[in-house]
């Protein structure tokens, strides 16, 4: 049977205590979009604990380093630190990328050498207008279509949302390309495709938003239909890996 891992790259907007004078002149940045994905950690949170997955979030702004980035990446750093000496961005990476990736890498290892491929959901909002246009999904699935296990989940994800929500648009490898530089990516580099599945979710920030039932709503919606798209990937005759929720194991990072 497969092993849920969820994980949340930019959950939270905090910057820490030795990194505040960075955003002296950048704070109104870290309330926006450019600062945490609205709603992300919360959702990735609740998913973890329907399942009983092991979560691994960090609550450090993206502004400080974008966890979903690869070293060298242009977009790594933002305007905040990207002026800093190599030295000092390093320390950054040593004490903040690194770490969130090593556990993350440990993590989906533990379950291969346990013969239990990984189906790893990595929880993500997105900003509904992007550069004055506006965009047209509730939900976003992301992929790479060349694997054909990535394929297979995000169809089936995307018709249990369909059959339980019928009126929310759901796209696939929207509002991003699912092959971009990211942590399902790097997973890709190491794991072939019969053993790691990596699906980034995508939920319009709208939605995070207006808050209040819709929102709750929703999120259970997608809890359900990832039960849904799990069942249908789980051999028949086995039993779908249902840890209790008390034993779900979670490493939110500061």
């Amino acid at each position: 049977m497969d092993r849920l891992l969820i994980t949340c790259e930019h959950g939270g907007r905090r910057v820490p205590p030795r990194y505040r004078t960075l955003f002296a002149e950048h704070g109104a940045l870290l309330e926006t979009h450019r600062g945490w994905d609205f709603g992300a950690l919360q959702l990735a949170r609740e998913m973890a604990v329907a399942f009983g997955a092991p979560l691994h979030a960090s609550s450090t702004t993206r502004l400080l380093i974008d966890l979903n980035r690869s070293i060298g990446h242009r977009q790594l750093y933002s305007e905040a630190t990207r002026a800093l000496s190599a030295a000092e961005r390093a320390e950054i990476a040593s004490r903040y990328h690194r770490p969130h990736r090593d556990r993350v890498l440990a993590e989906v290892q533990r379950a291969l050498a346990q013969g239990r491929p990984v189906v790893h959901i990595a929880s993500h909002s997105f900003t509904p207008v992007w550069g004055g246009v506006v965009r047209n999904a509730d939900i976003g699935l992301l992929y790479d279509p060349v694997r054909p296990g990535e394929a297979l989940f995000a169809a089936r994800w995307r018709q249990a949302l369909a059959r339980r929500c019928p009126g929310l648009s759901v796209r696939r490898n929207y509002p991003y390309a699912g092959r971009g530089d990211g942590l399902t990516a790097l997973l890709r580099s190491h794991h072939p495709a019969e053993a790691y599945v990596g699906i980034e979710l995508e939920v319009n920030q709208r939605h995070v938003l207006r808050g209040g039932r819709a929102w709750a709503e929703l999120r259970g919606a997608l809890i359900d239909t990832l039960r849904e798209a799990l069942d249908e990937a789980t051999p028949r005759g086995s039993v779908p890996d249902r840890t209790d929720a008390a034993g779900a194991q979670a490493h939110t990072a500061a």
